[in-house]
C-alpha cells in the first residue's frame, strides 16, 4: 500500500476525530503562513499569496462542515497543508 492510501484509510476510519484535528491544525498552519507572508509587506504579490492561503483554508473548513466525501476533505487538507508550507518556505528563505 502507498503512503497516501494508508494515511487516507486512517483518516477515514477515525473521520470525526481526524476532521476536528484537521480544522485545528490547518487553521494554525494557515495562520502561520499568513504571518510569514505579511512580514514581507502588503504589496500586491503578498496579497495574492495571502488570498491563496485563506481560500485553501476556507475550502478545507467548508468541505468538513458541508460533510463532503471523506476523500475530497482529505485531498483538500493535503493541498492546504502543501500551500501553507510552500508559502512559509518561500517567504522565509527566498523572498
Amino acid at each position: 500500500m502507498t503512503l497516501y492510501q494508508t494515511t487516507f484509510e486512517n483518516f477515514n476510519k477515525n473521520y470525526m476525530g481526524s476532521a476536528a484535528m484537521a480544522v485545528i491544525a490547518q487553521s494554525c498552519l494557515g495562520g502561520a503562513a499568513a504571518m510569514y507572508v505579511l512580514t514581507n509587506g502588503t504589496s500586491i504579490p503578498q496579497m495574492v499569496q495571502l488570498a491563496i492561503i485563506v481560500l485553501a483554508c476556507i475550502f478545507v473548513n467548508t468541505s468538513i462542515l458541508a460533510q463532503m466525501k471523506h476523500r475530497v476533505v482529505f485531498n483538500l487538507l493535503i493541498l492546504s497543508t502543501f500551500l501553507s508550507v510552500l508559502f512559509i518556505f518561500l517567504n522565509t528563505f527566498i523572498l
